[in-house]
C-alpha cells in the first residue's frame, strides 16, 4: 500500500499548471477544410433526393455540438468508426461497386478498401487507449488500497461487474441490436462505472456493506475517486484544454458516416466524380491521422499526470479556493467564537494558530462543540490551552457521525 501522507487529490489549479507544459499542437487546417467539403457533398445528396426520416435524424446529429466530456467524445468517435466500417463491408456496397463494370468504379472500390484499412487502424488505437486508461486508473486506486482482503473484494467486484457488462453487450448484439443501441449501452455502462467510483468515495450505495471494512483506506483516495469527475472538478480543465480539437474530430467522423449513408442509398443516380472520390479518401486519411495523433498525445499526458499532489503544492496553487478559510487576530483577554455549518458526514474542521513570543507569557485556549438541529450541544474537544513556546500549532479534526458526533482522529 503506497503512502498518501501529506498528499491531496489533484486540483483544477494544479492541472492548469501541469497542462501548460503539454500544449496540443493544433489540428491540421485540412480538418476544417475537408469537414466543410463533406458537408457540401451531404447537401448535394439531399438535394438529389430528400432525406428519409432516419437520414434526417443522422443529419441533425451531425449538425449538433459534440458532447462536452472527453470520454463521451471518445465513445462517440468509436461508435461512428464502427458505423463507417459497417458501411464499408463489401457486402454493403452498392452493386456497381461490388461488381464494377467501369474503371472508375473499380478505382473507387480499391479506394474504399484503403479507407476501411485506415478506419480499422484508428479504431484499434481508440480501443487500446480506452483499455489502458481504464486499467491505469484502477491500478492507481488499488495501489493506495490496503493490501488485504478489502482490496481483493473490490478487485473481485470489479471483475464480476465487467463480466456482467460484457454479457449484457453480447446479449444485445445477439438479439439484433444496432451499433447505435450497443454504444448507448456502452456509455450507460461507463456512467455506471463512474457512479460506482463515486459511491466508493462516499461510502454509499453498492459499497455500503463493504464500507464498514474500509478503516485504513486513505481518505485522500476516497476524496479523489469521489471528486474526480465532478462537472466543475479537475477534469473540467482537461475538457477546456483538449476538448476543442477532439470536438472537431467528432464532427468530422460523424459527417463522413452521414455522407456514406446517404451516398449508398443514392449511388445509382448520384455517382461520385474523380474529384469527389479523392475528397472522401483524403477526408478519411486526414481524420484517422489526426485522431491517432490526438490519442497518442492525450495518452502521454494522462500517463504522466499524477492523481495526488502534496498539500504544500496544492496550497501554492490555490487548492483551498473552494474551502471556507478565515483569518482573525484575537486580542489578549478577548474571546472569539466561530460557527460552522457541517454539510455532511466525514467533514473536517481545521485551525492554525500562532502566539507572539516575547517577555510576557502568553497562551491561548479553545474548545469545540457540536450543536444539533434541535439545539442540543455535544462536547467534541474539551477546553485546552497552548503555551507561548508552542509557536505554531495546527490541528485537523475529522468528525464522524455514529450515535452522535464524536472525535475520530487528530493530526497535529
Amino acid at each position: 500500500m503506497a503512502s498518501t501522507e501529506g498528499l491531496v487529490p489533484i486540483t483544477r489549479a494544479f492541472l492548469a499548471s501541469y497542462y501548460d507544459k503539454y500544449p496540443f499542437p493544433p489540428l491540421s487546417d485540412d480538418v476544417s477544410r475537408l469537414s466543410s467539403d463533406i458537408a457540401s457533398l451531404i447537401q448535394l445528396l439531399t438535394l438529389q433526393s430528400p432525406p428519409s426520416q432516419g437520414e434526417a435524424s443522422l443529419i441533425d446529429e451531425a449538425n449538433r455540438q459534440p458532447p462536452h466530456k472527453i470520454d463521451e467524445n471518445m465513445w462517440k468517435n468509436r461508435e461512428q468508426m464502427e458505423e463507417i466500417l459497417f458501411l464499408l463491408q463489401p457486402s454493403r456496397w452498392p452493386l456497381q461497386l461490388r461488381e464494377p463494370s467501369t474503371s472508375e468504379d473499380a478505382e473507387f472500390s480499391s479506394m474504399l478498401r484503403h479507407v476501411k484499412a485506415n478506419i480499422d487502424n484508428a479504431l484499434t488505437a481508440m480501443i487500446s487507449f480506452q483499455t489502458k486508461n481504464s486499467e491505469r486508473v484502477f491500478s492507481t486506486v488499488m495501489t493506495y488500497m490496503p493490501q488485504d482482503f478489502r482490496g481483493t473484494l473490490i478487485r473481485q467486484q470489479k471483475e464480476r461487474s465487467e463480466r456482467n457488462k460484457q454479457a449484457e453487450v453480447d446479449a444485445l448484439v445477439s438479439s439484433g441490436g444496432s451499433i447505435r443501441d450497443t454504444y448507448a449501452l456502452l456509455w450507460k455502462q461507463q456512467m455506471e462505472r463512474r457512479r460506482q467510483l463515486a459511491q466508493l468515495g462516499s461510502a454509499t450505495g453498492v459499497y455500503k456493506t463493504l464500507v464498514k471494512y474500509l478503516v485504513g483506506v486513505p481518505q485522500v483516495l476516497l476524496d479523489f475517486i469521489r471528486q474526480i469527475n465532478d462537472d466543475d472538478g479537475p477534469m473540467e480543465e482537461q475538457r477546456e484544454r483538449y476538448g476543442p480539437p477532439l470536438y472537431s474530430l467528432t464532427k468530422m467522423v460523424t459527417a463522413i458516416r452521414v455522407f456514406l449513408t446517404l451516398l449508398w442509398e443514392r449511388y445509382d443516380t448520384f455517382k461520385l466524380n474523380k474529384e469527389q472520390m479523392n475528397l472522401l479518401s483524403e477526408a478519411a486519411i486526414v481524420y484517422t491521422s489526426e485522431f491517432e495523433r490526438f490519442v497518442t498525445f492525450i495518452s502521454d499526458v494522462f500517463a504522466n499526470s499524477p492523481f495526488f499532489i502534496s498539500a504544500d503544492t496544492a496550497g501554492i496553487l490555490g487548492s483551498r479556493e473552494n474551502e471556507e478559510y478565515k483569518e482573525i487576530i484575537v486580542q489578549a483577554g478577548r474571546t472569539y467564537e466561530v460557527s460552522l455549518m457541517v454539510e455532511s458526514e466525514n467533514s473536517y474542521i481545521g485551525w492554525d494558530f500562532s502566539l507572539m513570543q516575547g517577555k510576557i507569557s502568553m497562551d491561548i485556549g479553545f474548545s469545540v462543540e457540536y450543536i444539533s438541529a434541535s439545539g442540543e450541544k455535544t462536547l467534541i474537544l474539551p477546553y485546552r490551552r497552548y503555551e507561548a513556546d508552542q509557536v505554531s500549532a495546527m490541528c485537523i479534526w475529522k468528525l464522524l457521525y455514529a450515535n452522535g458526533w464524536k472525535l475520530q482522529t487528530c493530526l497535529g
